[in-house]
């Protein structure tokens, strides 16, 4: 079939029920009155002018060819949209969006059908919207998302608060803070802009008062009613994103209603991801929509409820362009069979349970405070040193237990389980399980890793202080898909810091492991089919935007041997960029740095500041969010600031300051 021509409109008002007007970006193909079409809509905060515009027109020309319009809408409070943001996936935010449904299926040029796509934010409420069944949405396809808002998402983990929840909400604060582009919403720019500043929420201090898995999180969180969620949906992540354990648990939960794709790649789009393989997204997705928008008999509905990469013995870099492996797939996802380790007489780490005649075998482990410098982001924007690097580093702050070099490769896919029996002298502490491809020249590559408060040993809903004694612990690790090689060493790392992802506890006690109850299960891959993934026709489907200044991205880590102390800094310059066709140029600049004593985990610090400008000729603006978290034994302290500059002049200036008492954090 021929490429069906269509019309891009930038920007068009949609007037909400009550009275707030949002602005949209709509890809539409032509002569849709006459032949209507079904609709993609994606629901976002991040400016569909100058924020996702280059990975929208690498996606939605492609769907607007195939007869399928693309509706971009900017939540309100956010880019060119009326109103302020009110947080992250509100009942407000998740009733726009089904209004936002039923006006487009109502449009003369729709068919009625509706599916609803993103990444991230619109990865999550995308699947959110759908557990709510608005009538006209008919299909999903989520990337980089949760089923469990508490536990897989940038907040906390199993109880442990991540240093990624001060990174996005200075993150946010900067979004949020930028103002709308004059090209579009006319004269109303600078009253929009100051309504929106002076409104709008930092959202961590929403997110501290619910340190616990409560109500707030439960909301959103599609776990909570599996059973509830009607409509079919192609979930996917890559295994080298913070959300990789999602379409797994998307299948386990959803059934027959849902399909995993999980490749190689960071937080991005699979037809432009890093590490390769990539994947033809595009066709995938087009495909999809035809088979659910359509009703087209395609034979969606019988693609392997699993597909994945698997990973093959991978070296850390500095940049990773391409990841060895295989694709394969699984019909029917089955809970995967463990093989199961424990520690032998000799202290390794072998195959079958612990060969220790039962005697207790007890280990004080107390892991530097900065163990965990080599973690990298929790979730990846670039194939750069914001993936995890050589974990010999962190390892030398563990305790490690391995295998002697395999005979046979081991092929695993699924979420890694890890049961101990430990004691702690306060009431908690945080524990950090990682399991290590140890190459034969020593290289360690992480495969997976997790982390326990151990107060949230028996659930996250009401942690409980640690008694006297020794308890069994379990932790369940984020799902991997890998290969070992023969003549390389599976190892487990145990660690009681993971910092600068993981912030500590407020004591350092350390933790005493009875490594006879160690008892490690690997996911075996099991039965499955070896298949081939289609690339993408376009091997470079991102926009070519003019470059006035070049960005710049460093990550260093300082250790000061004088006082004992460790920073880690994170500086990213966008550059100076500039979108053709509007004029537009805009820059981010991300100036990070987070700082601990390696006597005090109460010195802890992090400070998050973003720069952003807009400019085109004769107007610019700039404003510069700031957002900070120190703590003390029984409060976290945070603060935040908004300052605002049109050209030379400072035209807003905002200051949020919070103490929050520690909840088993």
């Amino acid at each position: 079939m021929s490429p069906r021509p269509f019309t891009l409109i930038e920007n068009q008002w949609i007037r909400l029920a009550d009275g707030t007007r949002l602005a949209a970006r709509i890809w539409m193909p032509d002569n849709a009155e006459a032949d209507p079409v079904p609709a993609v809509f994606e629901f976002l905060p991040y400016r569909k002018r100058d924020g996702t515009s280059p990975r929208d027109d690498s996606t939605y020309p492609a769907f607007a060819a195939a007869g399928i319009a693309g509706v971009r809408v900017d939540i309100r409070g956010s880019g060119e949209s009326d109103g302020i943001i009110d947080g992250e996936y509100t009942e407000l935010e998740l009733a726009n969006a089904c209004e936002l449904i039923a006006w487009i299926a109502a449009q003369p040029w729709s068919n009625g059908s509706v599916g609803m796509m993103g990444i991230s934010w619109g990865g999550f409420n995308c699947l959110q919207v759908a557990a709510l069944n608005p009538p006209a949405l008919k299909a999903v396809i989520s990337i980089a998302s949760t089923v469990d808002r508490y536990n897989d998402d940038i907040h906390y983990k199993n109880g442990c608060h991540l240093s990624a929840q001060l990174s996005w909400a200075a993150t946010m604060l900067a979004y949020q803070s930028r103002s709308p582009d004059p090209a579009l919403v006319g004269e109303r720019w600078r009253e929009m802009w100051l309504e929106r500043l002076e409104g709008e929420p930092f959202f961590m201090e929403e997110w501290l008062e619910h340190q616990r898995r409560d109500g707030f999180w439960k909301h959103g969180s599609i776990c909570e009613d599996f059973g509830g969620f009607k409509i079919p949906a192609l979930v996917i992540a890559g295994w080298a994103d913070g959300y990789r354990s999602t379409p797994l648990k998307a299948v386990e939960g959803l059934g027959d209603k849902a399909r995993a794709l999980i490749g190689p790649w960071v937080h991005k789009y699979p037809h432009f991801a890093f590490p390769k393989p990539r994947a033809d997204f595009l066709g995938e997705a087009i495909g999809w929509w035809n088979r659910w928008l359509r009703d087209e008999p395609n034979g969606v509905e019988a693609l392997p409820q699993v597909r994945a990469y698997i990973l093959d013995g991978m070296r850390p870099a500095p940049r990773r362009e391409f990841d060895p492996g295989r694709w394969i797939a699984k019909d029917r996802w089955t809970s995967p069979e463990m093989l199961e380790f424990g520690i032998d007489v000799h202290g390794r780490l072998a195959e079958g349970p612990a060969a220790t005649s039962g005697a207790e075998c007890d280990i004080h482990l107390r892991s530097p405070l900065d163990t965990g410098t080599a973690s990298g982001e929790w979730f990846t924007l670039k194939p750069d040193v914001e993936m995890a690097i050589d974990q010999r580093g962190d390892d030398a702050g563990s305790l490690c237990f391995e295998t002697a070099p395999l005979d046979d490769a081991h092929e695993f896919l699924g979420q890694p389980t890890l049961s101990l029996q430990l004691s702690c002298t306060d009431d908690w502490a945080n524990l950090c399980a990682r399991i290590v491809d140890v190459h034969p020249d020593g290289t360690a590559t992480r495969v997976s890793f997790g982390v326990l408060n151990l107060a949230h040993r028996d659930g996250n809903g009401d942690p409980k202080p640690m008694p006297d004694g020794k308890v069994e612990v379990t932790v369940l690790l984020d799902a991997c898909g890998y290969r070992f090689r023969p003549g390389h060493r599976i190892r487990l790392s145990l660690s009681t810091a993971y910092w600068p992802m993981v912030l500590p506890a407020p004591g350092d006690p350390g933790v005493t492991i009875d490594t006879a109850t160690v008892r490690l299960g690997l996911p075996k891959l099991g039965a499955h089919d070896a298949i081939e993934m289609k690339q993408p026709d376009n091997p470079n489907p991102l926009p070519v935007y003019v470059q006035h200044s070049p960005g710049e991205t460093q990550r260093q880590v300082l250790r000061d041997l004088s006082r004992n102390a460790t920073s880690y800094a994170i500086y990213e310059d966008t550059g100076l960029s500039e979108r053709p066709g509007t004029g537009l140029s805009t820059r981010q600049v991300r100036d990070e740095v987070w700082s601990i004593s390696l006597d005090d985990p109460t010195s802890m610090t992090g400070t998050s500041i973003w720069t952003c400008d807009m400019a085109r000729e004769g107007w610019s603006v700039r404003t510069v969010s700031t957002a900070t978290i120190a703590c003390t034994a029984t409060h976290w302290v945070i603060a935040a600031s908004v300052v605002a500059f049109e050209g030379e002049q400072e035209v807003f200036r905002k200051l949020f300051d919070r103490t929050v008492a520690r909840d088993f954090m």
